[in-house]
């Protein structure tokens, strides 16, 4: 079967793609190999308040949009510092205007930073979350709308959760990886994840584990 990967972000395909190839997974094609052109639509996808249903409702947009089998992902990083935050709100962490000129991850990570000022860095742990989300061309109809009720956002997906433990560093590490990787220290290795190779990453990160419990699923059917 060949699913159709609901993401924009060249570095987020790139790395799911060598995820599911390792694992055997399934063969995915992303928008852009789909001619699926942007639309405004897509900026109201992701109002809810879990990852799994973040996830779920981007997966169902793109199934009806296209009438292919659809896999998408709500990734994120809690800290617990910070009560849990930014969570669903990851990408999107920087106050608008917050950094003239900088990238997103870039403002991102300086907000993170400026947020975790007076915390030692003992006591910045955070994980890594991702969930991804399948839904079959067939069950793209159901649930979805903000005012469904409790859980019924998810309905019709299939979804998959993988978690990532870590701490939050007080500066920048590594050149590789994206979004807060540079700030993220891996415990058990001593290093963040954006001082590790694909390979490392890929077999320890949350969309690693995520991705894999999806390609498992898939070759049971």
């Amino acid at each position: 079967m060949t699913v159709l990967l609901a993401t924009r972000s060249a570095h987020k395909a790139r790395e799911v793609a060598r995820i599911l190839r390792d694992c055997g997974g399934p063969r995915i094609i992303t928008l852009e190999d789909a001619g699926v052109p942007w639309s405004r639509a897509e900026e109201g996808l992701e109002p809810w308040e879990t990852f799994e249903e973040n996830a779920a409702s981007k997966a169902r947009h793109f199934a009806r949009a296209t009438g292919l089998p659809t896999v998408a992902d709500d990734s994120g990083l809690e800290v617990d510092a910070l009560g849990g935050r930014p969570g669903v709100r990851t990408k999107r962490f920087a106050p608008p205007g917050r950094y003239p000129g900088l990238a997103r991850d870039e403002a991102n990570n300086e907000w993170l930073l400026e947020s975790l000022r007076r915390v030692p860095e003992p006591e910045r742990g955070a994980r890594y979350i991702c969930v991804a989300a399948f839904v079959e061309a067939e069950a793209a109809g159901a649930g979805g709308s903000r005012r469904s009720a409790a859980g019924a956002a998810t309905e019709g997906a299939r979804c998959f959760r993988g978690e990532a433990p870590g701490r939050i560093l007080e500066r920048r590490r590594g050149g590789g990886g994206f979004g807060y990787d540079p700030l993220f220290l891996d415990l058990a290795l001593g290093r963040t994840f954006a001082e590790l190779t694909a390979d490392e990453k890929n077999a320890r990160s949350h969309r690693g584990r995520a991705f894999r419990a999806f390609a498992f699923h898939m070759a049971r059917r």
